[in-house]
């Protein structure tokens, strides 16, 4: 029989709430979205851009096994269904998510990084999921209620648990890093990201290695070994309790390096030194940034126990999450086009990487390659000039056309040669028919922005024009 992922009484007694209402023997699962919840969620009614107590009757109708609602909502909902009552929705979910870590035996993950954590995540949940039971979130879960969510999500026998931890201000990562506890820590990178927020590079370097705040004695801290910051990291990993400081990349000391990559447009052949170890494996992803954040998989999979031989011969099944790089074939008259959907997020390091990505793929016929490009956001008083500073990244990856949306690609738009330029507009919604309009088959297409740039909404106006190809 499976072990259920909470008893009612226990998940009670870790909210530390009061109930009202008939005990449930089991909860399944754990969920903040009616839309999603599965029956046998416990239905936790946070306040954030909406107010989760609305939706408590929703949560029972959709089959919820209990809410947990706060004191001020308890009277008006009583009656619904069962109750965890208590002083604050978040808080309460911290603490048992606090509860369910202090109660794993799994090894345990944190990533964190400018640009990556994301893919990273994927990559260690497809290399440990085959070596055991794995725990890692379904989405970018890595904020103030997206992890404790997670740590409430996790089954006890779990195997390995993977976390992803992010930040858009000062002094949200270390909270969140003690709540985890993990017992490795990745920082995949540092770049100009959430400079808006930050003095400086040097500065989101120092959030960033926060994550290391949440290691015990016998943690691992793993880093980045080719940024100008790695020194600036082990130095805060020296002053954590880490018992290790590993890195990872092409520098010449990393303690897992690359020693060659062939960089192909559906896949990336790599050999690397993992430890003295030499390890050749397929990566089912493209893209340069991909090869060296599997060197930071690799570095946790042995680090944790985990073989590595099955963790690096796993990774040939990676493929690209929704929005970050995930690919289709479009039907258009007369043939197909390719779409590659990066319209989850963007920065200028991972708009560089896609461009890269869009400058392996061959159009076919009379096709073009063609970047459909939204504002890279919370980028402070820089914004506009890295913006402009993309236009090399088009030269070079030999873009035949950019559509761009919103007031800072302006920027870039301006600094392109005027066989370059598809269409400008201030809105994705304005760029829309521009875009449709234009493509046809042969076409290689990308499409990326920050997700307030809501480039999102295109991608889906690009497939509902151009149906997907059926699978052979």
């Amino acid at each position: 029989m499976t072990t259920p992922l909470w008893t009612g009484p226990d998940l009670i007694t870790a909210l530390g709430a009061r109930l009202v209402g008939a005990m449930p023997a089991i909860v399944s699962g754990a969920s903040i979205d009616t839309r999603s919840l599965v029956p046998g969620d416990a239905f936790f009614a946070l306040i954030d851009q909406r107010d989760g107590h609305a939706f408590v009757g929703a949560a029972f109708a959709a089959g919820a096994s209990l809410a947990v609602v706060d004191e001020a909502h308890a009277a008006a909902l009583a009656g619904l269904g069962p109750l965890a009552v208590v002083d604050d929705v978040l808080r309460a979910m911290e603490r048992a998510g606090m509860a369910r870590r202090a109660a794993l035996n799994a090894g345990v993950i944190a990533i964190t990084g400018s640009v990556g954590k994301t893919g990273t995540k994927e990559a260690l949940r497809l290399a440990l999921s085959r070596q055991g039971p794995t725990m890692a979130p379904v989405a970018s879960f890595n904020n103030h209620w997206g992890v404790p969510l997670t740590l409430v999500r996790t089954p006890l026998d779990s195997r390995y648990a993977v976390y992803e931890i992010g930040m858009s201000n000062p002094g949200e990562i270390a909270p969140l890093a003690r709540m985890a506890r993990p017992d490795i820590a990745i920082i995949t990178t540092v770049q100009a990201v959430h400079l808006a927020a930050f003095p400086s590079v040097d500065a989101i370097a120092d959030e960033k290695a926060a994550i290391y705040e949440g290691l015990p004695a016998h943690g691992i801290a793993i880093a980045n070994a080719d940024l100008p910051q790695t020194a600036r990291l082990r130095a805060h990993a020296m002053a954590s309790k880490a018992g290790r400081f590993v890195t990872f990349g092409e520098a010449p000391g990393a303690d897992v390096r690359l020693v060659s990559c062939s960089l192909h447009a559906d896949l990336s052949v790599v050999e690397a030194d993992v430890f003295g170890t030499r390890v050749a494996y397929k990566i089912g992803s493209p893209g340069k940034h991909i090869v060296m954040n599997s060197l930071s998989v690799l570095a946790a999979a042995r680090l944790i126990g985990a073989d590595l031989a099955l963790a690096a011969l796993a990774l040939a099944d990676l493929t690209p999450p929704q929005g970050r790089g995930a690919r289709q074939r479009l039907s258009a008259a007369g043939g197909e086009m390719i779409l590659m959907d990066e319209s989850y997020n963007a920065n200028p390091a991972s708009m560089r990487a896609a461009l890269e990505n869009l400058g392996r793929l061959a159009p076919t016929g009379h096709g073009r390659r063609i970047a459909v490009l939204g504002d890279m956001l919370e980028l402070g008083p820089e914004g506009p000039a890295m913006h402009a500073d993309l236009a090399p990244a088009i030269e070079d990856n030999h873009v035949d056309l950019v559509f761009a949306a919103g007031p800072l690609m302006r920027n870039l738009y301006d600094a392109l040669p005027s066989a370059r330029r598809g269409a400008y507009a201030a809105s994705s919604a304005a760029l829309e028919a521009h875009v449709l309009d234009a493509l046809r088959a042969g076409d290689v297409v990308t499409v990326k922005g920050s997700l307030g740039s809501k480039m999102g909404p295109l991608v889906k106006a690009m497939v509902t024009r151009f149906p997907p190809v059926s699978a052979d």
